[in-house]
């Protein structure tokens, strides 16, 4: 997967912004978790889906961001967990072992 760092607030806001373009995939990442890494893992020996841009979230280390992200997409935080935004809203959300590629490829493929 191609990641982008997210780590601001002004990121947040252009991924909702870029969203009403092109879907945009948050992954919230906990660093001291093994599923979290398991499903990092996972992502990572998938293909990129096309049409979509990833972005990742170091939620230890970016912990009021992560809250900001569950409070403006109006989801439940949990770690780890992708969510799939499409116009500023969350139209997805998922965590733990129910993070998969072809999951996400189906969500895609419904928002065309």
């Amino acid at each position: 997967m191609n990641w982008h760092q997210l780590t601001t607030e002004e990121q947040l806001e252009q991924i909702k912004t870029d969203s009403k373009l092109k879907p945009q995939l948050i992954f919230k990442h906990s660093t001291r978790c093994n599923i979290s890494s398991m499903a990092l893992n996972r992502l990572n020996r998938e293909t990129n889906l096309p049409d979509i841009e990833y972005h990742l979230l170091d939620l230890i280390a970016y912990r009021s961001l992560s809250q900001k992200i569950a409070e403006d997409l109006q989801v439940q935080h949990e770690s780890p967990q992708v969510l799939l935004i499409r116009n500023g809203e969350c139209v997805y959300d998922e965590s733990h072992s129910g993070i998969s590629v072809s999951e996400i490829a189906e969500q895609v493929a419904q928002l065309n």
